[in-house]
């Protein structure tokens, strides 16, 4: 398998950090969007990608590129980002505070927010692994076997999760939608 970035991780193999500073920018965004969906705290998410990056560049000879770079990193973003929670048992966080990059069509500033805020609701009323699933596959847009990667899941198990967390969100989405028509 070849791919543009095994020239860029060589060279920081061999000492080019400016290499490394390169591959931060391309997936600093991703790595803190799923690593603030499994901790829900905006500061913790930070210092998780921040570690996670760490750790990849001090086990960059261990890539073996027998997959995609993101995938290998964001396989150190989700492990890293478990760890913290497991640290954290006992925090609860309100569902509010967690953030999705949803972006809806252009029909209006207040009707993008509506929608947000349900969807919002309605995937942090889901389990943790089913929230990361939808996430990856729907927000993130990674395929079957990258989130299988990253999980450490099968893709065969990914999809079932995927599909399962999709019937679940329509009926949350249904839930909470029916609750609010009845308040208006």
């Amino acid at each position: 398998m070849t791919d543009p970035e095994f020239a860029l991780i060589d060279g920081i193999v061999a000492g080019n950090q400016q290499g490394y500073a390169e591959l931060v920018n391309r997936y600093k965004n991703y790595a803190f969007t799923l690593a603030n969906k499994i901790l829900g705290n905006r500061a913790e998410a930070e210092e998780a990608a921040q570690d996670a990056f760490i750790k990849a560049y001090h086990h960059l000879g261990a890539f073996k590129r027998d997959s995609r770079f993101s995938t290998w990193l964001y396989r150190i973003v989700f492990n890293t980002a478990i760890s913290y929670k497991r640290k954290q048992k006992g925090h609860h966080q309100s569902i509010e505070s967690a953030i999705i990059e949803y972006q809806a069509e252009d029909t209006g500033m207040l009707e993008r927010q509506d929608k947000k805020k349900y969807l919002d609701k309605a995937i942090n009323q889901l389990s943790e692994a089913d929230k990361i699933a939808i996430t990856l596959f729907y927000l993130q847009e990674f395929s079957l076997e990258e989130i299988a990667g990253i999980t450490g899941m099968p893709a065969n198990t990914v999809k079932v999760r995927i599909h399962r967390a999709r019937i679940r969100l329509a009926e949350e989405l249904k839930r909470l939608l029916k609750k609010e028509a009845l308040t208006l």
